[in-house]
């Protein structure tokens, strides 16, 4: 269940910083759950525009995938790999292939 609280707080965040993507990250999160439109919106804009804001693409991709829109994820997935090599994060690049490699093999042809 979403916190209405935090929801509400990070809100506020948003307004008073439009340009910190992790609070909009933080509504894509929070609303992922039970309100799944919002939370589509909020992932949309986190990848239009904060394209290098990282964290995003995991969480985005399996949103998507729950969603069935299986070609939004892929591409999600493909995109987060790349920047996560671009930005040499190694982590995220492992989690990142890991997560696209189950994916791959739960929705083969």
């Amino acid at each position: 269940m979403a916190n209405l609280n935090r929801i509400e707080q990070l809100l506020r965040f948003v307004k008073e910083d439009p340009s910190d993507p992790f609070n909009f990250y933080a509504l894509a999160l929070e609303y992922q759950n039970d309100h799944k439109k919002q939370a589509k919106e909020y992932f949309k804009l986190l990848l239009d525009q904060f394209p290098e804001y990282l964290p995003t693409y995991f969480h985005a991709a399996m949103f998507f995938t729950e969603l069935g829109e299986l070609e939004q994820a892929a591409q999600i997935y493909k995109k987060g790999i790349s920047l996560a090599q671009n930005q040499q994060n190694h982590h995220a690049e492992r989690e990142l292939k890991s997560a696209y490699l189950n994916f791959q093999l739960e929705h083969e042809d």
